[in-house]
């Protein structure tokens, strides 16, 4: 199971190093390239929970087959992308057909996991099986930059056939048995969260070529959460929903999973800003961006490890509130050394801000996964995962709408102290805005022309514009984490009471009547 996790979790963040080439050969627009990693995220969050409900109704082994099935040919047809003007809407097609294997997949595995694990050897299982996915997210740009350099960037989608191999062959020799549930699929409710969730984020995603003062902006988010209103109003009143809203009476879940989406705001979209700025600002190249976000990693890491020890001893709500506070202070320390403009001098703020991250993923998860007594584990996950991936897709749409922005006006006074008139500035400031934030492209323009030469005389000041902008978005994911220590206060501690431990305290008669009950 976590050989077939695997390729979900480094495929979210895998594309970010090798968007310069990739859009270098293909011709994408920033917006595209932008959708091309958000496509995925975008599909992950909108499916989980139908991914979760069918491995109940038709058991998990046969749901990770499928989903691994899906997944790989997608990979291969997305490494197949043609060149031309059908290369945007081929590759946002098949990441989003990524998006639903993986979604089909992951809560599968994890309910495999859960059954296959006996009571006390399951939350050790558990905290590597998240600890896992995260670190393979954090690897992903690691192996995106040593493919892109020393092959194709088409390898970093293709790198998923062998895996997926191993994947299918070792799920056949463990002979896992199907447990399936009684209940029917929730259709309309399937149709609602991810139409909901669709046109919210693509409001997100499109503001900066709409405008925030667009209608059509506030009328896809308006919209699409106004249908996830729908949606929980729904769920309420059918007999067999997607997602068991009965889940969200227990408060230390409700809270994992509300720090889970402010911790998902600033994980996966680091990844995408911090290798564009990488290539962009200090000048680096796919392998060095790599490494860059190594620094992040090591943090994570460690993190991780210690998270999982206090979640054993203490419970979660120790975890989550270490990690929200760390991650806060990191990425505010991080944010003011990115214009200094020097890589080793941001090692000691990244490291610190990937540990504030690691401390809260697998505590978070593990722990709402515990509190699955009465709901399916993969119905739990469900929710969990779509929390995680929804945030990811949210996260990368409003801070690329902040990049953008920032860049934008950044880059038009740089060029009219350089003495471009204001209308020119603004359309040059805009097609490097376009090319800088969608794909970290930073080569130097050609031509002899008033523009092109004010722009290469300022294109030392263009690198720093742009790292000016990136520190929003990185103070934006501070605050985001200092958001979710105010959550993280309202958990009531205590370790989760597994479905087996509440079984057990019922089968355990009192030594006495006047034992009080549990």
């Amino acid at each position: 199971m976590m050989f077939a996790v695997a390729m979900t979790f480094i495929d979210q963040t895998i594309v970010s190093i090798a968007a310069p080439d990739i859009v270098r050969e293909l011709g994408l627009s920033a917006s595209g390239m932008q959708w091309v990693v958000n496509a995925y995220l975008l599909a992950l969050a909108a499916f989980f929970a139908l991914g979760g409900r069918l491995a109940d109704l038709y058991g998990p082994r046969r749901l990770v087959v499928i989903g691994t099935l899906v997944f790989v040919i997608s990979s291969v047809l997305c490494g197949c992308v043609p060149k031309g003007d059908a290369a945007q809407a081929w590759l946002i097609a098949f990441r989003t057909v990524q998006g639903l294997g993986a979604a089909l997949l992951f809560p599968a595995a994890l309910a495999v996991v859960v059954a296959v694990f006996p009571r006390e050897r399951r939350g050790r299982a558990l905290a590597l099986f998240f600890g896992l996915s995260g670190a393979l997210t954090a690897l992903g740009p690691l192996l995106g930059g040593w493919l892109t350099a020393g092959w194709t960037w088409r390898a970093v989608f293709w790198v998923n056939v062998p895996v997926a191999i191993v994947a299918l062959a070792l799920t056949a020799w463990a002979r896992i048995a199907d447990r399936k549930r009684a209940g029917t699929l929730d259709v309309p409710g399937a149709v609602l969260i991810a139409l909901g969730m669709g046109l919210s984020v693509l409001g997100f995603q499109q503001a900066w070529a709409w405008g925030w003062d667009s209608a059509a902006t506030w009328i896809c988010i308006a919209g699409g959460l106004a249908i996830l209103y729908v949606f929980v109003r729904y769920e309420r009143g059918v007999r067999h929903p997607l997602i068991d809203l009965r889940v969200f009476q227990d408060r230390a879940f409700t809270v994992d999973a509300v720090v889970l989406f402010f911790a998902m705001l600033a994980f996966v979209p680091l990844f995408f800003f911090a290798s564009v700025y990488a290539q962009v600002s200090l000048s680096a190249s796919p392998n060095q961006a790599a490494l860059f976000l190594l620094y992040f990693f090591a943090g994570f890491a460690i993190a991780s490890q210690w998270g999982g020890r206090i979640l054993d001893k203490q419970g979660a709500r120790p975890a989550l509130k270490l990690g929200t506070v760390v991650g806060a202070v990191g990425f505010a320390l991080w944010a003011g050394k990115l214009t200094d403009l020097s890589m080793h001098d941001q090692w000691p703020y990244a490291a610190l801000a990937g540990a504030g991250i690691g401390f809260i993923l697998a505590p978070a998860s593990t722990d709402a996964v515990n509190r699955a007594i009465g709901p399916s584990y993969g119905e739990v996950t469900g929710v969990t995962q779509t929390v995680r991936n929804y945030a990811a897709s949210v996260g990368l749409a409003v801070f690329g709408t902040i990049l953008t922005h920032v860049t934008n006006n950044n880059v038009t006074n740089t060029l009219e102290s350089r003495g471009l008139p204001s209308n020119v500035a603004d359309n040059v400031a805009h097609s490097i805005t376009e090319s800088v934030t969608g794909n970290g492209d930073s080569s130097t323009p050609t031509g002899s022309g008033a523009a092109a030469t004010a722009t290469r005389n300022a294109m030392n000041a263009i690198r720093m514009d742009f790292a000016e902008a990136n520190q929003w978005v990185f103070y934006g994911m501070a605050i985001a984490l200092g958001v979710g220590f105010l959550c993280a206060l309202r958990h009531p501690g205590g370790r989760a009471v597994t479905r087996e431990d509440a079984a057990e305290v019922e089968r355990t008669p009192s030594h006495s009547p006047a034992a009080p009950q549990s």
